[in-house]
């Protein structure tokens, strides 16, 4: 007689919601990992190095952006790789901290021609 295979449940993941996206920038230690990670994909071991962070306080702060969706994770043996899962929002973030020096609004930035500085 052989044994029944149980496949794991299924878990759909919920979308992604502005308020969970802001939620989770709201620390300017993961706004610091968006940055970093716009170059491209990071090993926890460099976000550590370049974030002069504890172990545990940068693994909270991955923590937040990857349940957010900001970002994703891929193991590599012994080592987790992360990037960027929403680009839009690094340059969300440039955006907001580098305002165009003619005072034009950047396309970013721009609601029908609106934006308060």
């Amino acid at each position: 007689m052989q044994a029944a295979v149980v496949s794991p449940p299924v878990v759909q993941k919920q979308p992604i919601t502005a308020d969970q996206v802001f939620k989770a920038l709201g620390h300017p230690a993961r706004t610091a990992i968006v940055r970093k990670l716009e170059a491209g994909e990071q090993c926890v071991c460099e976000l550590l190095k370049d974030l002069g962070l504890g172990w545990s306080s940068v693994s909270r702060h991955l923590s937040v952006l990857r349940e957010a969706g900001v970002v994703t994770d891929e193991r590599r043996g012994m080592q987790i790789f992360y990037h960027l899962n929403l680009p839009c929002v690094s340059r969300f973030i440039h955006c907001l901290e580098s305002p165009s020096p003619d005072d034009t609004p950047l396309p970013c930035c721009a609601f029908e021609g609106k934006v308060s500085r």
